[in-house]
């Protein structure tokens, strides 16, 4: 039987993974300079933790997660976003103690059972942030610029930022049914998905994808004219700063993302070299959410953002330059002696932080020179009786051609290797 990867998934190959690096290794250091430390939770929690947080009758509770029984009949779910497991891990370990703010950042593997597409996968990879103890609409912004600036650093130039404000638990109630009551005049036009929102969550409606659907809902009262004056003046502010940091923004009061711990700012940061999929980066504000997970009561604001879809964006529009890693040297050995000083040789030099390859299946000189320039090492030492007896070599610049003699015994390296 020949196996294959499941569907949705995709095996990381040696050819990509360094882009991966790449990429992870900016996020890291961008989330460093602003403040965030790493946490890492399990790539599984109780069901329950994802249905109270995320939303029983959201898409990615009711259709999406990967959902089932272990051995003690407990109900687990493969996490398929980062911030309940986040805020789960915040609570029980009592992080607000050790700071008045907590700010984090995550880098992993998420799981969702959706349609496999472009950029879009059933083990798909995200980086994220959360910061949690504020209310600023400072630290709304700071979870703007946060995947801007890691966007920018890796070269991606054009995309666009889409904000929002989507009220608190005072304002919102009225609108929703202000805007519930509109939608049932046109109840009997609206898409299946849209029908089933009207009662569970009529803002989801305003954010469907069905072109049907948003022109029915064209003229609708927008959330907007309804926000209480603490939303109002959060917004307002939140706007006031990307001003003041020379973001371009565009306002949509359509914008409500698809989970329902959203409060007051909500954003999206959108690329055009994505089609359709357009979205990289998504987030917003959730200042009742700790306290509905158990913990004490906690303002706190967060962005996730798909690695799959960056990958996507660099791909096409031709910002992956990052070249794999290459030995620093290989090693050719023409006999069993120079092979067994090759080894001893090879193991010195990487206590050494340098990077050394060597040949053991017992291959032809040509055939070492071939795997060496295959490979793209910078330097060949070739080692032979020869070389052995008179404890000197000679080291080979593959690409310049230029070559250095080198003495055995502690092997000196021409400069700039080591």
């Amino acid at each position: 039987m020949k196996f294959r990867a499941i569907k949705g998934t995709k095996d990381i190959l040696p050819s990509e993974s360094h882009h991966w690096q790449w990429v992870e290794a900016t996020v890291r250091r961008t989330m460093h300079a602003y403040g965030y430390r790493e946490i890492r939770t399990p790539i599984f929690e109780q069901t329950a933790l994802f249905a109270r947080s995320i939303g029983e009758l959201t898409d990615i509770v009711s259709k999406e997660m990967y959902t089932f029984l272990d051995r003690s009949n407990e109900s687990i779910t493969l996490r398929p976003e980062g911030t309940a497991a986040t805020l789960r891990a915040y609570i029980q370990h009592s992080l607000e103690t050790q700071s008045s703010l907590t700010k984090l950042y995550y880098i992993g593997p998420m799981f969702r059972q959706e349609r496999p597409q472009a950029g879009r996968l059933r083990q798909f990879h995200q980086f994220g942030a959360e910061a949690i103890g504020s209310s600023s609409p400072q630290l709304d912004v700071e979870m703007m610029l946060l995947p801007l600036h890691i966007y920018r650093d890796l070269g991606i130039q054009q995309f666009n930022l889409t904000i929002n404000s989507v009220g608190c638990e005072k304002c919102r109630p009225t609108y929703k049914e202000r805007l519930r009551s509109e939608l049932m005049r046109v109840y009997d036009k609206l898409s299946p998905d849209s029908q089933r929102r009207v009662e569970t969550n009529p803002l989801r409606v305003l954010d469907s994808k069905d072109e049907n659907d948003r022109e029915l809902t064209a003229s609708m009262p927008l959330i907007g004219d309804y926000l209480c004056a603490q939303c109002s003046s959060h917004f307002n502010a939140v706007c006031e700063l990307l001003e003041m940091s020379k973001v371009p923004y565009t306002i949509d009061y359509r914008l409500v993302r698809g989970l329902d711990y959203y409060t007051k700012t909500a954003f999206e940061i959108t690329s055009t070299a994505l089609g359709s999929q357009d979205a990289l980066a998504g987030g917003g504000r959730y200042d009742l959410l700790v306290e509905e997970l158990g913990g004490k009561p906690a303002p706190g604001v967060g962005f996730a953002a798909g690695i799959e879809r960056l990958l996507l964006v660099l791909s096409r529009t031709n910002a992956l330059h990052i070249h794999p890693p290459v030995p620093d040297l290989y090693i050719v050995a023409l006999d069993e002696e120079a092979r067994t000083v090759a080894f001893q040789k090879a193991i010195e030099l990487r206590a050494r932080g340098i990077a050394v390859e060597l040949d053991y299946q017992g291959r032809s000189i040509k055939a070492q020179m071939r795997e060496a320039n295959k490979q793209g090492a910078r330097y060949v030492l070739v080692l032979g009786s020869n070389e052995l007896v008179s404890g000197k070599g000679m080291v080979k610049e593959m690409v310049s051609g230029k070559e250095y003699e080198v003495f055995l015994e502690q092997l000196e390296l021409p400069k700039g290797l080591e």
